[in-house]
């Protein structure tokens, strides 16, 4: 098994709970958010659906540079419209991974801002990062759901929702 073939199957195997998570995202509450501070639950919603996507522009590029590529967030009216934002982009990530080969994974990525390095990583390493921004804005969307009184779906095992007691 490569390298890339690993990545695959982790991409495929965390759209799975990604997907659940999203689907539950509520059409009536796409501007709430729990604290001034806070994303809307559709900005955060669609930044989830989108990160597939880092890893075709990891594959395609050696760096992002906000100061000359201002970031333009999606925006989705629904769920529907959500979801079939989510299944694009993850079907551009899962596209560029079976195309790509390992050799690639040692080449640099740097994330700037102008002048300012913001981070410099393998591709490798910025398909993880990639990988763990999906992660951990799942588990926020699960704070955002449950602050809403959804269900909770299990992301590794059952959650308290899914338990009987």
């Amino acid at each position: 098994m490569t390298m890339i073939d690993t990545f695959l199957k982790e991409m495929e195997a965390e759209a799975q709970t990604t997907r659940k998570m999203l689907a539950l995202v509520p059409d009536d509450k796409f501007g709430w958010k729990p604290h001034e501070k806070s994303m809307a639950i559709e900005r955060l919603a669609t930044h989830i659906a989108e990160l597939p996507t880092w890893v075709t522009m990891t594959v395609n590029t050696n760096e992002l540079d906000f100061n000359s590529n201002a970031y333009v967030p999606k925006i989705v009216k629904n769920n529907k419209e959500l979801m079939q934002f989510f299944e694009e982009s993850l079907a551009d990530g899962i596209a560029t991974l079976k195309k790509t080969k390992d050799d690639i994974l040692s080449d640099q990525w740097v994330l700037r801002n102008g002048d300012t390095i913001i981070s410099k990583r393998t591709k490798a390493e910025v398909f993880r990062m990639a990988y763990s921004q999906i992660i951990h804005h799942r588990a926020q969307m699960g704070v955002f759901l449950r602050l809403l009184n959804v269900p909770i779906p299990g992301s590794y095992g059952p959650s308290a929702d899914d338990m009987a007691f």
